[in-house]
């Protein structure tokens, strides 16, 4: 695994490395030939001018988009200048208190030309100066990874943490070993790899509730593929919250939701019909809405349906199985518990604007994401581990084996 240092500043998130390398500029200090008997004071460290180092070199083309900045020693900076050069405009930065640096408030911009002029001096008053002009990595030679849960959130106990990459991975080992997931559990979690772009990382079991769970990403300047590198440099935190693990069963067409351990509540639903059932398998909440458009054509059901405003809807797989509110139940059907009628996903009884006192309300408002939702007894077939943050439905042994730590 190759990891290349790049130039400097600091972005949201994505791309860059690059070259070794700083410039630097000294004044003169002092005259080497002074007469010291005369009064003269010869060079010194004192008579030294400080010394200014541009973490972008000038003329480099792979700056990374987080680390640019200014250092000094021997004296302190007086004013740093960084604009981009196309319109020029200002990028914003501090001076730190001590004087000895300097770096941009924000992120940089990928396949941005920049240019930075710093001045400083050193105790004696003496002033020097330093320029670069660098253009930072490209968006063609960086990757970035698209990451969940995001920061701060608080999720529930079957949330793994997964990303996706916007280029393929070749050197998989380099790249997952710049990512560290820890939790205050104790938990070791493990990343397995679904294909070349998508890396997800879970303990053997569920979260514990309450614990804190850290994501490290130090992706900046790693070499993911040929060429390619990558630019993240940032640290993630999010909190598991309670337990709540819901199984529904297609044999008595209820679900049963249980919290810490203790049941809550069991609710009649409405799973898919014989013709179209619901997958079996431990599936994890990824996205809510309260209410959403549900277009059968774009799950490959033609033009069977097509409701603008689902209620109380919660992704389970990536290939369109949601958990949500039904107001246009046939009540000319058996009620709801009696009998599975949906396309594949869990119906729960609703009224249309998503309001009122429903059970599909009260457990939309009950779910975090990251909560698990577990169907059993369908005459479908289980769901596949990529398919959505399923990769509870793979055994720890195959989990483990698909890493490239």
């Amino acid at each position: 695994m190759t990891r290349r240092k790049f130039a400097v500043r600091r972005a949201t998130g994505a791309c860059a490395v690059l070259v070794a390398g700083a410039l630097t500029l000294t004044g003169c200090g002092g005259d080497a030939k002074a007469d010291n008997k005369s009064g003269g004071k010869g060079t010194s460290a004192e008579d030294a001018a400080a010394r200014i180092t541009i973490s972008a070199q000038d003329g480099s083309t792979g700056a990374s988009i987080n680390a640019t900045g200014v250092k000094v020693s021997g004296g302190k900076l007086t004013g740093v200048r960084m604009t981009a050069a196309e319109g020029g405009a200002v990028v914003a930065g501090d001076i730190a208190a001590d004087g000895r640096s300097w770096k941009p408030k924000d992120q940089l911009e990928r396949g941005t030309n920049y240019q930075i002029s710093a001045t400083a001096k050193n105790p004696e008053g003496k002033t020097s100066a330093a320029n670069s002009v660098f253009t930072t990595v490209s968006t063609a030679n960086s990757f970035i990874g698209t990451y969940t849960p995001d920061d701060g959130t608080t999720v529930g106990v079957g949330m793994p943490v997964s990303f996706t990459f916007d280029k393929a991975i070749t050197d998989r080992k380099a790249v997952q070993s710049h990512i560290t997931v820890t939790s205050s559990s104790g938990q070791k979690a493990v990343g397995h790899w679904f294909g070349a772009q998508r890396l997800d990382f879970r303990p053997e079991e569920y979260w514990k509730a309450g614990s804190k769970v850290t994501m490290k990403i130090d992706l900046d300047g790693v070499e993911g593929a040929n060429g390619v590198h990558g630019v993240q440099d940032k640290t993630v935190t999010f909190t598991v919250g309670r337990s709540q693990v819901s199984t529904v069963d297609v044999n008595t067409q209820t679900m049963t939701v249980a919290r810490d351990g203790k049941t809550l509540k069991t609710v009649p639903i409405s799973a898919g019909s014989t013709e179209t059932p619901t997958y079996n398998g431990q599936m994890v909440i990824s996205e809510k809405f309260r209410q959403t458009r549900m277009n059968g054509s774009t799950v490959g059901f033609g033009g069977e349906y097509d409701i603008a405003d689902v209620p109380n809807a919660m992704r389970l797989t990536t290939s369109g199985t949601f958990i949500h509110g039904n107001y246009w139940y046939d009540r000319s059907n058996p009620p709801f518990g009696r009998q599975g009628t949906s396309h594949g996903c869990v119906g729960l009884a609703d009224a249309q604007g998503a309001n009122g006192d429903t059970v599909a309300k009260w457990f939309f408002d009950s779910s975090l994401t990251g909560d698990v939702v577990i169907v059993k007894n369908s005459p479908d077939k289980a769901v596949s581990p990529d398919n959505g943050l399923n990769g509870w439905n793979m055994a720890w042994s195959a989990w483990t084996a698909g890493s490239a730590g």
